[in-house]
């Protein structure tokens, strides 16, 4: 299997959320389908047939998540540097057309939040910058057609 790169941010937060899912979730889940249980005939106990479907919904989590982290190629950032676009720089770009900067930071999938700056590294942008360099000029494939931008900046942080 392929190794996912992840942040040390984005594999902690993960594992933070696995930790909830297995200490607090589960347990809170199983005495709800042990409450239900003691209502009687289970056929129409509608309490127990929505926590079942719940304890399913976190047990698919929880797999999912262990799965994600088993996976993980951690990338500490902050011991990164240099000039060229990699997996976990911070670029700042401007639109060739209308002038406008923006600055993203390129981080695993799991990780990509657009209205917090980050960027999944398999998204056509972050494709495109990638082995670029200040300066350099990219162009993105969008659906509103095709976007030329300029890296300003990069830094690793």
């Amino acid at each position: 299997m392929q190794k996912v790169p992840m942040t040390v941010q984005g594999h902690a937060a993960l594992e933070t959320e696995l930790k909830h899912l297995k200490t607090t979730e589960r347990p809170e889940i199983i005495q709800a389908i042990a409450v239900a249980r003691e209502h009687g005939d289970l056929s129409e106990n509608a309490e127990y047939h929505a926590a079942k479907e719940k304890q399913g919904f976190i047990e698919g989590r929880i797999k999912e998540l262990e799965s994600k982290l088993a996976l993980a190629q951690v990338i500490d950032v902050s011991k990164m540097s240099g000039e060229t676009v990699k997996f976990g720089a911070t670029i700042t770009i401007v639109n060739e057309d209308t002038d406008e900067e923006s600055t993203y930071q390129i981080v695993g999938e799991d990780e990509a939040s657009v209205k917090d700056g980050k960027i999944s590294v398999t998204s056509p942008i972050a494709r495109a910058m990638i082995s670029k360099e200040v300066g350099d000029v990219f162009e993105v494939i969008a659906p509103g057609g095709s976007k030329g931008y300029e890296i300003l900046n990069v830094s690793y942080k």
